[in-house]
């Protein structure tokens, strides 16, 4: 049960079955404009609105014709790219399921099993201009750990993109507070013309995610590892 106060800000009654936690959580949803803007436009959540920031600031769709989305569900960075560039193709992975995209072709498995690299080359049928990667660790709780698993698919996933991108490809991944480590954004230099760091508006201030963009990759010959 919702009550709305007088500045329109919804507040969530404590149900018996639901902790203070989940409460909070539930108010938070109801009241943030992006998840209201998401329902209103038709995408799946809320983080649709962190690529749109980031392709307004760097440009990230311009151009694309085949794009991976690695960490697709549930599905709104791929709804962006299918709106923005309805005739890109566009192969996106998840270990969770996702909803059918049109247009889209979705792999319902874990990014870093052995196989997996080798599904996404042969369905995008080509070099990539855009490998995005909004995948995610599970967390345990100790801070050290979770940024170490999270890191890892951070390298797997630029590891992949130096593979599968054509020269000036870019790969856009998230990272947590205080960005990628040194040894990555050397790697990632190498590799690219160009590496930043972004926090996009649609990104929850108290959020520890960040977005390293690495722009301009130089090809297989001077920019592989």
């Amino acid at each position: 049960m919702t009550k709305r106060t007088l500045a329109g800000h919804q507040r969530v009654k404590t149900a018996r079955k639901r902790t203070a936690a989940s409460t909070r959580w539930l108010e938070r949803q109801l009241n943030d404009p992006y998840v209201r803007r998401a329902k209103a436009e038709g995408y799946r959540s809320r983080a649709a609105y962190k690529l749109i920031e980031l392709d307004e600031r760097f440009g990230l769709l311009k151009g694309a014709r085949r794009v991976v989305d690695l960490g697709v569900a549930p599905g709104g960075w791929t709804q962006v790219v299918r709106k923005q560039l309805p005739n890109a193709v566009v192969v996106g992975i998840d270990l969770l399921p996702t909803d059918p995209i049109e247009g889209a072709v979705l792999l319902e498995m874990d990014f870093m099993d052995d196989a997996a690299p080798g599904l996404l080359t042969e369905a995008l049928g080509g070099y990539a201009d855009l490998v995005l990667s909004d995948m995610a660790a599970n967390t345990v709780g100790h801070a050290q750990t979770d940024h170490l698993r999270t890191m890892g698919l951070v390298e797997a996933g630029a590891l992949f993109a130096g593979d599968i991108l054509k020269p000036g490809g870019a790969f856009v991944a998230k990272v947590l507070a205080g960005g990628a480590d040194n040894d990555l954004v050397a790697m990632l230099k190498r590799m690219f013309t160009t590496v930043k760091h972004a926090k996009p508006p649609a990104s929850r201030k108290e959020s520890s995610e960040w977005y390293v963009i690495a722009q301009g990759f130089k090809g297989r010959e001077t920019g592989g590892e």
